[in-house]
C-alpha cells in the first residue's frame, strides 16, 4: 500500500505543461475579450508582452491627446487684498493709524451716515465668516497631493488587476502573446486605431520600437473556434466595416491562421467568414482594401479587421523598421 501511494505522488508531479512549473497569476485567453494578437520570438513571450504594453500605452496617449486634450479645471483667484501681520508692533501701528482715520471720517460725516456705518459694521462679522469658509474650501480643493501619495496610488492601481487597462493573457502557444485591452469610456480609441497608428508611424519613421515583437494585429472579438460560433459572433464586426449600402464597396481578403489546433479545416473557416460579407463588397486576394484577420490559438478564435495589410508588410514591425 505504501508503494502505491508513492507511485501516485510521483505521477502527479510529472503532469505539467511543457515540463515546467505553472506560473501563478497568469490568466488564459478566453472568449469575450478584445485587444492585440502579437507574435514574437519564441521563448521571449514575457519580454514581448511587457514591450507591447509600453508601446500600446504610449500610442494610446498620443491618440487621446490628439483627439481630446485633457482640460484641467482651473480655479480663478479671488480679487481680495490679504494683509499679513509679521509682528505685534506692526499690527499695533496699523491699528492706531486705522483708528485715527476712522475718527477723522466720523467727525466729518453727519450723524445719519454714522448710524448707517455702524449698522454695516455690525453685519460685517457674518460676511467675514462666510469669506473664511469659502477660502478654506478653496484651499482644500487646490491642495495638491505629494509625490509619495501619487506613487502609492499608482502602485495600488497596478497591483489591482481589475483596474488595469492592459493585461497579459496566456495563449498556450509558442511565440504568441495576447494583450487584453479594457475600455474605460465610449470615446476611447479602438484596438484597430491604436495598431494602425503604431504601424503607420513605424513605416514613416523607420524607428525601432521593440526587440522581440514581430506583428501587432488588433482583435475586436473572440469566440470559440467553431464554424457556428464564428458565423454568429462575426456579424456585428461585418456590419461595422462592411455596410450593406456603402458609397464605395470594399475589396477584401480573409487571413486565417491556426496554432495548436489541427481539428479545424482552415478553408471552411475562410468560406464562413467570406460568405458573411454582403454582396456589394468583393473578394480580392492581390490588392485588398481591408483584410479580415482570423487567428486561432487552441480553442479560441480571435477576429479583427485591418487596412492595407500587404502594403504595410503584414503589420510586421521588424520588417517595417529594418534597413533593408
Amino acid at each position: 500500500m505504501a508503494t502505491d501511494n508513492n507511485n501516485n505522488k510521483k505521477r502527479k508531479n510529472h503532469y505539467r505543461p511543457h515540463n515546467k512549473s505553472v506560473k501563478k497569476g497568469l490568466y488564459p485567453l478566453r472568449p469575450g475579450v478584445e485587444g492585440f494578437f502579437i507574435t514574437c520570438d519564441g521563448g521571449r513571450e514575457r519580454q514581448a508582452s511587457q514591450e507591447a504594453v509600453q508601446l500600446i500605452e504610449s500610442f494610446l496617449e498620443e491618440l487621446v491627446e490628439g483627439k481630446e486634450p485633457d482640460a484641467k479645471p482651473t480655479i480663478k483667484p479671488m480679487n481680495k487684498k490679504i494683509k499679513f501681520s509679521y509682528s505685534s508692533s506692526d499690527s499695533e501701528t496699523d491699528d492706531d493709524e486705522n483708528g485715527e482715520k476712522e475718527q477723522d471720517k466720523s467727525e466729518s460725516q453727519p450723524k445719519d451716515e454714522q448710524e448707517d456705518v455702524k449698522t454695516e459694521e455690525e453685519n460685517q462679522p457674518e460676511k467675514k465668516q462666510k469669506c473664511a469658509e469659502t477660502t478654506v474650501s478653496i484651499n482644500e480643493v487646490v491642495k495638491p497631493k505629494s509625490v509619495d501619495q501619487l506613487i502609492e496610488a499608482e502602485l495600488d492601481e497596478l497591483k489591482d488587476k481589475t483596474k488595469r487597462r492592459f493585461n497579459y493573457l496566456d495563449t498556450g502557444c509558442n511565440g504568441v502573446v495576447f494583450v487584453q485591452m479594457k475600455k474605460r469610456g465610449e470615446k476611447d480609441p479602438t484596438p484597430k486605431e491604436i495598431a494602425q497608428r503604431i504601424i503607420t508611424s513605424a513605416a514613416a519613421t523607420k524607428r525601432h520600437m521593440s526587440r522581440f515583437i514581430l506583428r501587432v494585429l488588433p482583435i475586436e472579438l473572440t469566440c470559440y473556434a467553431s464554424e457556428e460560433e464564428i458565423s454568429r459572433a462575426i456579424k456585428p464586426l461585418i456590419a461595422q466595416y462592411f455596410p450593406i449600402e456603402p458609397q464605395t464597396p470594399y475589396k477584401f481578403a480573409v487571413l486565417c491562421e491556426a496554432r495548436a489546433n489541427s481539428g479545424l479545416d482552415r478553408m471552411k473557416i475562410i468560406n464562413v467568414v467570406a460568405k458573411s460579407v454582403p454582396e456589394p463588397h468583393k473578394v480580392d486576394l492581390t490588392n485588398p482594401d481591408r483584410t479580415i484577420v482570423v487567428q486561432i490559438a487552441k480553442t479560441v478564435c480571435c477576429i479583427g479587421a485591418v487596412d492595407k495589410y500587404k502594403e504595410l508588410a503584414k503589420y510586421n514591425l521588424r520588417q517595417l523598421t529594418s534597413s533593408d
